[in-house]
């Protein structure tokens, strides 16, 4: 298989694997976990699941933990605030089970409540929650510290145990992390010409900066996927999903069968491209020249008359070459210069 056609069929591939993920098709991945944070947040990344299910016919039930506005178009709502985890699986149980739908998108929209509260039940508590008809989309915020129970209380985590969030990257079948295209591609200008990447945020170590510049665009949304096949094998790649308003200006991928899908990989995106480009020429682009009020480069007349000048150190090249000794070169001047007959003539 020729590189061209291993690249096509990567992208083929991962395309289609994406496509099944977000329409709910075939019961793909029962558990996926999305990683989002300040910089970039994972709710467009919820609606798109919430717009397929519809189209799917599928059954949204959102379990809101910290959500006072939840999305629109789901079916049943529910409120885990201040509720034991048994009364919270019960009313799950039953909103899942109503109406005899055969697939249901249950959607928890955080679960760093859980991870705080009682994160010795987090595993027994998502677990029962997966059947072979409910596929379970849970968000997980990457920059909100934990605050685990005390030693001696009634749900202590013990020392030995592994992290929450450890332990959740090992229960998904899927893990998808949001990061925000703006934020990538300043990275990766920085990384082509051999430069820190920025920080933004939190990342930046400055007191008060909660959120950089660039965060949630409106333009799409970078998704890091991480995919666990039921053999143990692992799939990673990154694609970018457009904003409602950039969609309708994106080529579209066109899958086997005709089906098209606005989500794209990475490496095809418009920006992405150009960036690569810039590099793979090994220069600047015109967007990245330093800026002036006057012109930095040469005329083609300026370049030529250059180019015709001739340099002192090529006439010592001319008479000894390397190694002939070495030669004081003059030129006096008449009005300056009083030059004396008697002195050895240079």
């Amino acid at each position: 298989m020729s590189p061209a056609e291993s690249v096509d069929h990567r992208r083929t591939h991962n395309l289609l694997l994406v496509s099944r993920l977000l329409s709910l098709r075939d019961t793909a991945s029962p558990f996926t976990l999305l990683l989002d944070s300040l910089s970039q947040s994972s709710r467009p990344l919820v609606r798109e699941y919430i717009e397929r299910a519809i189209t799917a016919k599928c059954k949204t039930v959102f379990v809101s933990f910290s959500t006072f506005s939840p999305p629109q178009g789901i079916t049943t709502l529910i409120s885990a605030r201040r509720k034991p985890i048994p009364v919270l699986q019960k009313e799950i149980f039953a909103a899942c089970s109503a109406n005899g739908s055969s697939k249901t998108l249950l959607i928890l929209d955080s679960l760093n409540p859980l991870c705080s509260s009682a994160p010795s039940s987090l595993a027994p508590f998502l677990s029962s929650l997966l059947s072979p008809t409910t596929t379970l989309v849970a968000m997980y915020h990457t920059d909100v510290p934990l605050c685990l129970p005390p030693e001696g209380s009634a749900n202590a985590y013990p020392d030995s145990a592994p992290q929450p969030l450890t332990l959740l990257s090992y229960f998904a079948t899927t893990i998808i992390t949001v990061h925000s295209i703006t934020h990538m591609l300043a990275a990766k200008a920085a990384r082509d010409r051999s430069l820190a990447p920025p920080g933004y945020g939190l990342d930046e170590g400055v007191d008060g900066v909660l959120v950089g510049l660039g965060s949630n665009p409106a333009e799409g949304v970078v998704l890091e996927l991480e995919y666990r096949r039921k053999s143990g094998r692992g799939v990673g790649e990154w694609f970018f999903l457009p904003g409602e308003g950039e969609a309708a200006g994106m080529k579209r991928s066109v899958l086997p069968g005709g089906v098209e899908e606005k989500v794209m990989l990475l490496e095809d995106h418009p920006r992405w491209k150009e960036s690569e480009a810039v590099k793979q020429r090994g220069g600047a682009g015109e967007e990245e020249e330093p800026m002036s009020t006057f012109e930095l480069g040469l005329t083609e007349s300026q370049r030529k008359a250059r180019d015709e000048v001739v340099l002192p150190y090529f006439d010592a090249q001319r008479e000894g070459g390397i190694g002939g000794g070495g030669a004081i070169l003059f030129t006096p001047d008449r009005e300056i210069d009083d030059f004396d007959d008697e002195e050895d003539e240079i």
